[in-house]
């Protein structure tokens, strides 16, 4: 049976409406501008997996409170932050099918609004002393960054191999899920095994969250995203990364001067993306999505049984069944 995110949600339906109405709080602002331009981030919020791993994770390791609440508020911010950061350095108009920050108010406004809620994130971590949380979150952006500039130098060479590509995807995506699981079990533990347990759970998940979202790249199920995009930013993924491993030397270099040379042109892209399917690199990638997805849950098996445990595991089955 595939997971439903409002029956995922049941355990924590309460801490999920007031998380909505403090992350607003959180984000309020005397400059009439900010206060527009923070309304509409809220308006447009996406699925709000981060805050549901928080609550859950905190529901499976002790007693919800209000540190959960904070920490929910401080991923989501120093998130956000670094979303509409990365709409200006991408140069996208779109997020979540919506305008971005910069399409609507022009750069200088959107890195400034960037830098306003990563200031209220840390001021809200400050402010009530929970640098133990802080300092995971902290942690995790610099990952995120690391992650993201080690994938553009690679980009320019096209030398990405597994290993590489798995340190990329830690650092970039997986980093974030960990630090929601490690801030939710901080906020109501102290218990150093624990928090490290909820932070490898969650750095497992992200693994298998970021390999879901490269099979779109290839049109598999629901498209959450155009064909392609990967190929044509040069972004070297799993399933083609597994396909030029296999390839022999004349077609490995026919493909990676496609890449090279004519990703913007359609018909090379599809070109790449038809070597790809029959190269078995989908079929690799998602027996690798699995083995992260089976190594989240037994990872949890080490806590008891509950209705947050229960819907912890349903969420990680949502993050690799879901359509986009």
């Amino acid at each position: 049976m595939k997971a439903d995110l409002k029956q995922i949600q049941v355990p924590i339906e309460s801490e999920m409406a007031q998380f909505e109405q403090k992350f607003r709080d959180f984000m309020k602002s005397k400059v009439k501008l900010l206060d527009h331009i923070t309304h509409y981030i809220v308006k447009r919020k996406g699925k709000q997996m981060r805050p549901m791993f928080v609550f859950l994770t905190a529901g499976v390791c002790g007693q919800i409170n209000e540190s959960t609440h904070r920490g929910a508020a401080l991923i989501e911010l120093l998130h956000t932050a670094s979303l509409v950061h990365d709409d200006v350095v991408d140069d996208a108009n779109y997020r979540r099918g919506f305008f971005s920050i910069n399409a609507l108010w022009k750069n200088k406004i959107a890195v400034l609004v960037g830098d306003y809620l990563l200031s209220r994130g840390l001021l809200l971590s400050v402010e009530h002393n929970d640098f133990h949380l802080l300092r995971i979150v902290s942690n995790a952006v610099r990952e995120m960054s690391e992650g993201e500039l080690l994938q553009s130098y690679k980009a320019r060479k096209l030398d990405v191999d597994e290993e590489v590509y798995y340190e990329i995807i830690r650092q970039k995506t997986a980093s974030l899920i960990a630090s929601c699981c490690a801030v939710g079990a901080s906020s109501v533990s102290t218990d150093e095994t624990k928090i490290q347990k909820m932070l490898l759970f969650g750095e497992k998940v992200g693994m298998a969250f970021q390999i879901k979202d490269d099979l779109f790249d290839y049109g598999e199920d629901l498209i959450g995203k155009p064909v392609g995009i990967d190929i044509k930013e040069k972004k070297m993924t799993l399933p083609l990364i597994y396909a030029l491993r296999n390839a022999d030397w004349l077609e490995k270099k026919r493909i990676i001067y496609l890449i090279r040379n004519k990703s913007e042109d359609k018909k090379s892209v599809n070109e790449v993306i038809d070597f790809v399917k029959k190269s078995g690199g989908l079929d690799y990638a998602k027996g690798k999505m699995t083995d992260f997805y089976k190594d989240a849950l037994s990872i949890l098996e080490d806590f008891p049984a509950s209705p947050y445990k229960e819907s912890l595991q349903d969420l990680v089955m949502y993050s690799i069944e879901r359509q986009k």
